[in-house]
């Protein structure tokens, strides 16, 4: 079927406006950078990473803006208690974001404006407003006036009124409306770095939240966005008052379509639902959660849900020391292993790296090229399905489903023509070589896959470790040996494979799993 989107601005699926060919414009409201990076930050980036390379896989070019906020309240007050400046927390930040979209192979960003970089074209659309009677001065900064907007509301569905609850709006006697929202602001006793010079009456100071967006992403894409992204704890008041400043600015519709990721859900050790807040110190920085798990794995878990419906991490009893992550990290990490192991079996079956497979650049590319007539039959119609899900509002989850399918119909195959066999028969090789090209394919759109796992050290270094790994199974395939050569009667065959089972058992208490195959025996850790 033709690829559905679901926008939050109309409350439903519907096709796509855009065919194959055409540009798309995508933007990603990004973080303020005032706090290390945690795995709630990396959600968002995962999500439109994979839209925009499935959107590419069908032939679409998407330019992809995501914005640096580095001039806000959080930043001031957090370089104040650090006894650092702005700038330089903004740039220690940054790093850090840059580094943990990499360990998640976030790699489809095109740009990253920062706010302050573009403080003159905020100036601009706010006089803009002004000269409109859309937004007006008061001695303390500009405000927007929403009573001035007929449709405010429209993207959170509610009025004026109902919103004002739980909105970051500062109370200021000074403002027509309580819901009005600054667009810039004069705060005396702020640090210099912080204040920019302006025409307003008000003097020096600095732009709001949401002006920076609008402004940015206009600057960058233009007036009209194919799509407008982000979590969903910001379509309000973010995305509205970003919304509504813009249409009011250029009499043009803002996004085509407004996309928006559910959060993560967290329960306590006793099973209760928790918010991750910095003030209850559950907070899990995607560095700290990089010590136990891959960036892969934190991909692979986000990717495993439908983008729109929240993120469950499951049980964290984050004040004991034994459980430094959820459970539902851990239980990712090992799931995981089902595609890390059948990419150990082709690399094995073919003596090829799988990693080197050519990635396909559009759908077109297997048609009418498989091998086998059952796994013809097998891969393709999993294809199709995985496709089915991803057009359907680019459902990560169904089509995670279907590759874990794939996996299992490539091993079907694998162990009816027995590949791992010195005497398989050539021809089935070739067909289970030219089958797992369609896991590299779909891997490929999650991006997932794309280069080995990074062994998790054991402590002394990894050749190290390999090598007193290697010399432990030839010790224990000597055990094996011996005992098959001896006698049915023999006394010793018994004790000699219990000790061999005690290796495998020991092991395993360390997080070693060994592999007994007909080419020889395998260890991975997990």
């Amino acid at each position: 079927m033709a690829l559905q989107v679901y926008s939050t601005l109309t409350r439903k699926k519907e096709p796509f406006h855009k065919k194959p060919g055409d540009a798309v414009t995508m933007y990603v409201c990004g973080p303020t950078v005032y706090k290390p990076s945690h795995i709630g930050h990396m959600v968002g980036p995962v999500i439109f990473d994979t839209v925009k390379r499935y959107l590419t896989y069908l032939g679409y070019t998407v330019k992809w803006v995501v914005n640096i906020t580095d001039v806000d309240d959080k930043l001031i007050n957090r370089a104040k208690e650090l006894n650092t400046t702005v700038p330089e927390l903004a740039g220690r930040m940054t790093e850090d974001y840059f580094a943990c979209l990499k360990a998640l192979n976030v790699t489809g960003i095109d740009h990253f404006p920062k706010a302050t970089e573009h403080i003159g074209g905020m100036i601009d659309v706010i006089k803009a407003l002004v000269k409109k009677d859309i937004a007006y001065e008061v001695d303390d900064g500009v405000y927007f006036d929403v009573s001035k907007d007929e449709d405010y509301g429209k993207l959170s569905n509610r009025d004026p009124e109902q919103m004002e609850a739980g909105a970051r709006l500062e109370p200021n006697p000074k403002k027509r409306n309580p819901g009005d929202f600054a667009l810039w602001k004069s705060k005396p006793g702020e640090p210099a770095e912080v204040q920019f010079d302006s025409p307003f009456k008000c003097g020096r100071g600095r732009p709001g939240w949401h002006i920076e967006c609008t402004c940015m992403a206009i600057k960058e894409l233009g007036e009209t966005l194919d799509i407008h992204g982000g979590g969903l704890d910001l379509q309000f008041p973010h995305h509205e008052n970003e919304l509504a400043q813009s249409e009011s600015w250029t009499g043009k519709p803002f996004a085509r379509v407004w996309m928006h990721n559910g959060l993560l859900k967290l329960k306590d050790k006793d099973g209760k639902d928790a918010k991750m807040a910095g003030s209850l110190g559950n907070v899990l920085n995607v560095a700290d959660a990089l010590d136990h798990v891959s960036g892969e794995v934190l991909r692979f878990f986000m990717l495993k849900t439908q983008y729109r419906t929240p993120i469950d991490l499951g049980i964290w009893d984050w004040k004991n020391p034994a459980t430094p992550i959820p459970n539902g990290l851990v239980e990712a990490a090992e799931s995981i292993q089902t595609f890390h192991r059948s990419i150990e079996r082709f690399e094995r079956i073919t003596g090829e790296s799988f990693y080197a497979i050519p990635t396909p650049c559009d759908y077109s590319v297997y048609q009418g090229e498989w091998p086998n007539d059952q796994l013809m039959s097998d891969l393709g119609a999993l294809r199709e399905r995985f496709f089915a899900y991803m057009d359907d509002d680019f459902n990560t989850g169904g089509a995670v489903g279907v590759l874990f399918e794939l996996v299992s119909a490539l091993n079907r195959f694998a162990d009816v023509h027995q590949l791992e066999d010195r005497a398989a028969k050539p021809d089935a090789k070739s067909d289970f070589r030219k089958g797992s090209y369609a896991l590299r394919e779909l891997t490929f759109i999650l991006g997932l896959f794309l280069s080995p796992p990074q062994e998790k050290s054991l402590g002394g270094g990894n050749e190290l470790v390999s090598g007193l790994m290697q010399l432990l199974l030839d010790l224990r395939n000597n055990l094996r040996g011996i005992a098959k050569e001896a006698a049915k009667d023999n006394p010793l065959k018994k004790p000699l494979f219990d000790q061999t089972d005690l290796i495998r058992k020991r092991l395993g208490e360390l997080g070693v799993t060994l592999e007994d195959r007909p080419g020889g025996t395998t260890w991975r850790v997990g």
